[in-house]
């Protein structure tokens, strides 16, 4: 991701199979080829922001809002259970800094607590059985995600003021993310990448610096493998209330970077959020994470009419970091 909370399911391939992975770098192997790679993307832990959540109805515990509350049109989609991918803005906005922008209050370093406390599939359990809507498949990732909910995750995160705006730290958040989902380092390098929305020559050109974040990023981890992520949609609330809701939706592209010859897998996720500022040194807030089927490896894609096929509901708190300077 890029997003703020949002991982891709690909990318924590890593993280539910990391000794796996690790033990075949350590090998000079690549992983086994009857290891199917959307299977363990659809095991993946709920750090993946984008992991299939796999009930044919729902798994919940008190709802996320119940401290967040807004009326905002972005807002409005932590209520509905069927949701309609938004369109693509990507290649209409030639800036060159485009970029999701935060309230002002947003910036800085925080301690953050992430919580799943909901996880549903609106269209059913096959939409997330993998390419070919495998049931074994989707009951696997529903006995790993059920595992998820209700357990906490505590991470770093930061958020850095631009002359276009407060954003955030995506590389610094994204190696934060993965790496406290998985209990351990597994990333190896995270990058920026210049696309014609996000640039470092249209950053400069129009005031800003080689230090402010970019929204497409570049991943290396500790083992075999690579994630490409970039934001083809987003939008926001005005940034003057205590309240604010936005969102993005990221396509992220997923390569082994060994000798296996399985092409590149590409995943959309959409991320929602809600925030309330609650002081000046701590926010509230929730996180809807909405998986969609991608035309370029899902057979239930046309099926599924462009509807988010999985909606994991998180809670989230932000207490301002002591040592922040």
């Amino acid at each position: 991701m890029a997003g703020l909370f949002c991982i891709s399911r690909w990318a924590l391939l890593i993280l539910t199979t990391s000794i796996f992975v690790h033990q075949a770098v350590a090998l000079h192997i690549a992983p086994s080829g009857n290891v199917n790679r959307r299977q363990f993307a659809r095991t993946s832990s709920d750090a993946a922001a984008s992991a299939a959540a796999i009930l044919a109805g729902a798994t919940s515990v008190p709802s996320a809002g119940a401290e967040v509350s807004s009326t905002s049109a972005i807002a409005d989609r932590f209520d509905s259970d069927i949701l309609t991918s938004p369109p693509i803005t990507a290649g209409t906005r030639y800036t060159g800094h485009e970029n999701l922008y935060f309230p002002s209050w947003m910036e800085g370093e925080w301690d953050a607590t992430q919580t799943l406390v909901s996880t549903k599939t609106p269209l059913g359990l096959k939409f997330v059985g993998g390419p070919q809507g495998s049931l074994e498949v989707a009951q696997k990732t529903m006995n790993e995600q059920t595992k998820r909910l209700n357990e906490s995750v505590s991470l770093k995160l930061r958020f850095v003021r631009t002359p276009f705006g407060v954003v955030e730290d995506r590389a610094y958040n994204l190696r934060s993310r993965l790496d406290s989902f998985a209990g351990k380092n597994v990333v190896a390098s995270v990058s920026y990448a210049d696309v014609r929305e996000s640039n470092r020559a249209s950053v400069l050109a129009a005031g800003g610096s080689e230090s402010d974040p970019l929204t497409t990023t570049l991943v290396y981890f500790k083992g075999p493998a690579a994630q490409k992520t970039f934001v083809i949609s987003h939008g926001q609330d005005p940034l003057d209330s205590e309240e604010w809701s936005g969102y993005e939706l990221d396509r992220s592209i997923f390569a082994l970077t060994n000798q296996s010859t399985a092409p590149p897998v590409t995943t959309d996720t959409e991320a929602i959020y809600s925030f309330k500022r609650v002081g000046s040194d701590e926010v509230k807030g929730r996180l809807r994470l909405a998986g969609y089927l991608n035309p370029q490896g899902d057979q239930l894609y046309f099926d599924a009419k462009n509807r988010a096929v999985s909606l994991n509901d998180y809670k989230l708190s932000l207490k301002r970091s002591r040592n922040e300077n």
